[in-house]
């Protein structure tokens, strides 16, 4: 195990006792897991934590006065949108003990992949006259930990709007369309969105309840996730550098279409697989129903 030599005083890890995590759910608080299988983006996340520190060590063992200001804060980082920001801070008391209640609210829209929580103790203004060896610099840290949460699900991983398509260009009667632009350099968060017909109430309760589907719902996602990975990976046939060497950065649309491929079509090259979808579409067709399973309750 590594740890991190800093160019100042720093205090013992035992002056900051963070409780862990929880997710408030319906039914009340619970003890945050590893990983969220049915998470969708219409899911925000509400997130809960206290923190109890020992002011007066903090400061003593960090070589600052009793009266330099220190903040506690979180922030998030949600790798599958590339998408961070603060979440809450706390600026602690002059001297003795001090308790932090952290109460944040995550919007799923800004989610993804794995959600990181970043909660660090910081000095939180600049010191003119410090000591060579404490810490000076506003924003110094004296103390951080950090907790990892996995958002993945059935749903479509990707933005959703709810829309009414009889405003836009879209045909009136349609229930979704997926939304692919930009180039397969760009990120994926910015590249796909998920509309939906409001007007379509069967197909909009469904995406709203992802994260506990009735049967009816579970028959309509797997429709939308159907014609969802049929539209990326035509999307993606029709672009000459999608082939299988191809490097495209972590968290791109390139990328996220390659590793859909992959899971749909294993074994297979992509030259094969175009080659299939220009000459015989419909048997294109019908193998990537077989491929995402369309319909099959797991």
């Amino acid at each position: 195990m590594t740890r991190r030599v800093l160019p100042y005083r720093v205090p013992t890890d035992d002056v900051v006792v963070a409780e862990p995590w929880c997710l408030v759910v319906e039914e009340g608080e619970v003890a945050l897991p590893e990983a969220l299988p049915d998470w969708d983006y219409q899911m925000d996340l509400r997130l809960r934590r206290t923190v109890r520190i020992d002011v007066e060590r903090v400061r003593r063992q960090s070589g600052l006065p009793a009266d330099a200001p220190l903040l506690l804060s979180t922030v998030w980082t949600a790798t599958g949108s590339n998408l961070s920001g603060p979440a809450q801070h706390v600026r602690l008391a002059a001297g003795g003990d001090d308790t932090a209640e952290f109460d944040i609210l995550l919007r799923g829209t800004g989610l993804g992949g794995l959600l990181l929580l970043d909660t660090a103790l910081v000095l939180a203004e600049r010191r003119s006259n410090a000591r060579p060896s404490s810490p000076r610099r506003a924003g110094s840290i004296l103390w951080s930990d950090r907790v990892e949460l996995r958002l993945q699900g059935d749903a479509p991983q990707f933005p959703m709007a709810v829309i009414d398509f009889a405003r836009t260009s879209f045909p009136e009667n349609a229930a979704w369309h997926l939304q692919i632009s930009g180039g397969l350099e760009h990120a994926t968060m910015g590249a796909l969105l998920l509309l939906v017909n409001e007007q379509n109430t069967v197909t909009a309760t469904a995406l709203q309840n992802a994260a506990r589907p009735r049967p009816i719902d579970r028959v309509v996602l797997s429709a939308v996730y159907a014609d969802a990975a049929r539209t990326m990976i035509e999307h993606a046939l029709t672009h000459d550098d999608f082939v299988e060497d191809a490097d495209f950065p972590d968290g791109s649309l390139g990328a996220t279409l390659l590793s859909l491929f992959d899971q749909l079509f294993p074994g297979q090259s992509i030259t094969d697989v175009r080659l299939r979808h220009r000459q015989s579409p419909a048997l294109f067709a019908s193998d990537l129903q077989a491929a995402v399973k369309i319909f099959e309750v797991p």
